[in-house]
């Protein structure tokens, strides 16, 4: 039986996202991610304006005057969601973490999918795959979704998003839309200097995540749909300036001490964090894939429609 207070936390999700979708993201969802192909639906007589490639001479030979092939869009997906639960997406400065956060993200989509009859996957990984949710309709599906997004206990907390998309491509054959949620920390050279002798901090792309994970999500975007949805914590764009702080890696157990108060410091760890999200937006760009940062404690529904809207507009253009 599952516990009381995690069936009232999912409800609460539930509410929110629900909310959401029906007054402002399911006809966006709905226009933004396209189904695999036309279907034949019917014959009918040609009229003004129609495509005179979709006539039908067969028919029109038969009938002597012209008919015209009515398709409809084969409307159904699949959406995997493939959420990263390594040891850092327990971070939050504020009152939610970036796992809530991608609860939440996740949970818009996952309702936003089965309120147009779409089927909803999960893929959870942390070095390695974790769980493996196949796709189903239903709330009930989408409710099991949100409960092991939000409090399955990995057994690892590394990073590897290669292993997620490698075996994403053995379950999942058909077409689909792939939401991969993570906060895209790689981790760098053992041993980095990241602002000082005192500080190593996972702020640069690994070699792993600019080749490997940057050749399988080129590889996973050709077959699927793929897009990718960042969650960061503020404190991880910028540090406070609050003194001396012993910090621990959360993937790595690595403890370090620094002080905040140093503004050069500060600025260094900024910069340096600027660089990172610049090297991701271009791996993405080369990957040809769609991508948002959202942050952990803040409001994300604004930031949705403005993607939606930015991607169906690039759409239409191409």
């Amino acid at each position: 039986m599952i516990p009381r207070e995690i069936l009232k936390k999912i409800r609460q999700i539930e509410l929110r996202t629900t909310r959401l979708v029906n007054e402002t993201l399911a006809g966006q969802y709905h226009s933004v991610f396209k189904g695999q192909g036309m279907n034949f639906e019917e014959v009918r007589e040609y009229q003004p304006g129609d495509d005179v490639r979709s006539i039908d001479w067969n028919v029109t030979a038969r009938m002597n005057h012209p008919f015209v092939k009515k398709f409809v869009e084969e409307r159904e997906l699949t959406v995997v969601l493939v959420v990263d639960l390594s040891g850092s997406g327990l971070f939050g400065s504020g009152e939610r973490s970036k796992r809530e956060q991608a609860a939440e993200i996740a949970s818009v989509l996952a309702f936003s999918a089965i309120r147009n009859n779409d089927k909803v996957g999960l893929i959870l990984f942390t070095d390695r795959v974790e769980k493996y949710v196949p796709p189903r309709k239903g709330r009930r599906h989408v409710l099991r979704v949100i409960r092991e997004i939000l409090f399955y206990e990995p057994e690892h907390r590394g990073t590897d998003l290669t292993a997620a998309l490698d075996f994403m491509a053995h379950v999942i054959h058909q077409r689909a839309i792939v939401v991969v949620i993570s906060d895209f920390l790689g981790q760098s050279a053992p041993r980095r200097k990241e602002i000082d002798a005192h500080l190593r901090r996972r702020v640069v792309l690994s070699q792993t995540l600019r080749q490997s994970s940057l050749a399988s999500l080129r590889q996973a975007n050709r077959r699927h749909d793929v897009v990718a949805v960042q969650i960061v914590d503020r404190y991880e764009l910028q540090l406070p300036g609050l003194g001396f702080l012993v910090l621990k890696d959360a993937e790595t157990g690595e403890v370090v001490e620094i002080d905040t108060g140093d503004p050069r410091r500060r600025e260094s760890f900024a910069g340096r964090q600027r660089r990172f999200q610049d090297d991701l937006r271009r791996l993405f760009e080369s990957a040809g894939i769609d991508s948002i940062q959202l942050l952990a404690d803040e409001p994300y529904a604004g930031a949705l429609v403005r993607f939606f809207e930015t991607r169906e507009k690039r759409r239409r253009r191409g």
